[in-house]
């Protein structure tokens, strides 16, 4: 490896230390670093002069608005369709079903994208159908991690009406059955939104640890028995996982979350 890259790695590792400490002096950043001071130095001093990094008031370095101008670029050209779908048609493989991909538009959800069963009996979704956040697996896991105040707002004006046989309809019933998702980190449903379908869905986080979408597997209820929730949950939630990290999740700096 040359020197120029060793040089470019021990900076990146300083601004690793930024993620965890709002601040920090110049004797702190070489105490946590370990690396000498005079070459701690000159990389605060470069990063500083990039934008990278700010001097405060009382000498201390901290983030700069220069992170500022690449994070808006990436969020720019990041497409969650684009960084979601590997994930969405290895999930497919591996066990067989339909895999959907939703984000929440106000107070519905809309399905982006899905990877079709190859099962002669299937459960047909297509892109761009909106749904009530409160019904269906898929869209339930997105009010289910909304902020508590948001929550609450949106429970306290919306109207349950049926969509299908097994739609939750009773506030009571659908505030049970968010706390349990939360608490469990998936959502299940039964019939909510087609009759005789079932779906288990779970949370996909950004980098801030906000959840900005989810993703669900979904066919006839006569292949969703009892025993093989827990599995398909589990599956569900690794994709998740994994779409979250490309976005940016990172379950030790945002917290795990409901994700277990």
């Amino acid at each position: 490896m040359s020197e120029t890259n060793k040089t470019v790695l021990k900076a990146l590792e300083l601004l690793q230390l930024f993620l965890d400490h709002p601040q920090l002096t110049l004797q702190e950043a070489v105490h946590l670093s370990g690396q000498p001071k005079t070459s701690v130095y000159r990389m605060l001093m470069s990063l500083e002069e990039g934008g990278l990094l700010k001097r405060t008031d009382v000498g201390a370095y901290e983030l700069g608005l220069g992170f500022l101008q690449y994070g808006q670029a990436v969020s720019e050209r990041m497409d969650i369709r684009r960084e979601a779908l590997p994930v969405m048609v290895r999930l497919n493989e591996e066990i067989g079903e339909a895999v959907n991909l939703i984000i929440r538009d106000g107070e519905e959800a809309t399905y982006v994208e899905k990877v079709d069963t190859k099962e002669p009996i299937r459960v047909y979704t297509a892109i761009g159908r909106r749904a009530p956040l409160y019904a269906g697996a898929c869209p339930r896991v997105l009010l289910a991690f909304l902020p508590d105040e948001e929550q609450e707002k949106y429970l306290s004006r919306v109207k349950l009406q049926p969509v299908a046989d097994c739609t939750i309809t009773d506030i009571d019933v659908l505030r049970r059955v968010l706390s349990e998702s939360r608490q469990n980190g998936y959502t299940v449903s039964h019939s909510e939104l087609y009759n005789d379908t079932s779906a288990v869905a779970a949370p996909i986080y950004d980098h801030s640890g906000s959840v900005i979408a989810g993703i669900s597997i979904v066919g006839p209820t006569s292949r969703y028995k009892e025993g093989q929730i827990q599995l398909l949950a589990q599956k569900v939630i690794e994709a998740a996982q994994a779409i979250s990290r490309k976005l940016g999740w990172n379950d030790r700096r945002c917290g795990r979350g409901a994700m277990q």
